[in-house]
């Protein structure tokens, strides 16, 4: 099985007819992914790569249902794309721009506070459900149907850890970039949730940031659960100089540097997940689990 997405999917396209949108749908479409219309101003009624192509949501509403909708769309323009696609009440949002304005994101949260939605990124590669679904930017070729969950806050090591599941001879069952932005949509918790309930997801490969406090609110909640599945988990950064100079990172301004990433590492070992301190050690751990 797998989380939040799969053959079945129906996805929208925000922005279908730019060119970094045309080149990453036509890989999906090549990947399987169920792609079923396009939202682009100005194109509504022409076709796109095969995919019919409509003004606004509604309008493709008129004709389609939809379970996601992926946006490729400038920073400056993901609130108002946001905006309509809760106003639509599709239940996901994947939002790939990177540098959305804080005070776009603060606005954003506030929106998906008060909706259904649940919205990944920005600044994300997206989400992949290999042999069924890739919604965003993953280079789908590297991935592997298999067992292992990844959620990451690192584009760069999300395919790094995607190869270290390859090297313990194992795949992937979804794999979701976070985002790498210091205000994101959504967070661990309720990624390690999604993949707790899934009954074909074995384990969790869990990469953390030094910024923010994301690491140390998944600790805590992985720290509650009464039934939980091993969480192997890394945190980059660990070399940063916290206590020299203000990285001004939203964890370091709130904690004034008290909480380095040797502290979360080991908040997040005393909740029971296995932190590594190097990605290379990832696929070992998981050849021990014997999954």
């Amino acid at each position: 099985m797998s989380v939040l997405a799969n053959k079945n999917t129906r996805v929208l396209i925000q922005g279908i007819t730019g060119t970094q949108a045309s080149f990453h749908v036509k890989r999906s479409i090549e990947s399987g992914t169920n792609i079923v219309a396009g939202i682009s101003p100005r194109h509504g009624g022409e076709e796109h790569l095969g995919i019919p192509v409509f003004d606004t949501i509604r309008e493709a509403q008129r004709q389609f249902s939809f379970d996601a909708s992926v946006l490729f769309v400038p920073a400056n323009g993901v609130k108002s794309a946001v905006r309509e696609a809760i106003e639509a009440e599709i239940p996901l949002i994947i939002s790939i721009a990177q540098g959305v304005p804080v005070h776009d994101m603060l606005e954003i949260k506030s929106m998906l506070n008060a909706s259904k939605t649940l919205m990944i990124g920005p600044n994300t590669p997206g989400l992949i459900t290999p042999e069924e679904a890739r919604l965003g930017i993953f280079p789908e070729n590297i991935h592997k149907k298999g067992n292992i969950g990844i959620i990451s806050r690192s584009s760069t090591l999300t395919y790094e850890a995607v190869l270290e599941t390859k090297a313990a001879g194992l795949g992937q069952s979804t794999v979701i970039g976070l985002g790498d932005d210091m205000i994101v949509g959504s967070d661990f918790r309720v990624m390690l949730n999604l993949f707790m309930q899934d009954e074909d997801t074995k384990a969790v490969v869990l990469i953390g940031k030094a910024d923010n406090a994301y690491e140390i609110l998944a600790a805590k909640y992985y720290a509650s659960l009464s039934n939980k599945k091993p969480v192997i988990a890394f945190v980059a950064g660990e070399a940063l100089p916290y206590h020299n100079y203000n990285m001004g990172y939203a964890s370091d301004i709130i904690t004034h540097g008290r909480i380095t990433v040797s502290d979360k590492k080991r908040i997040m070992r005393e909740a029971g997940m296995t932190v590594v301190d190097n990605m290379g050690q990832i696929h070992q751990i998981l050849q021990e689990l014997q999954l």
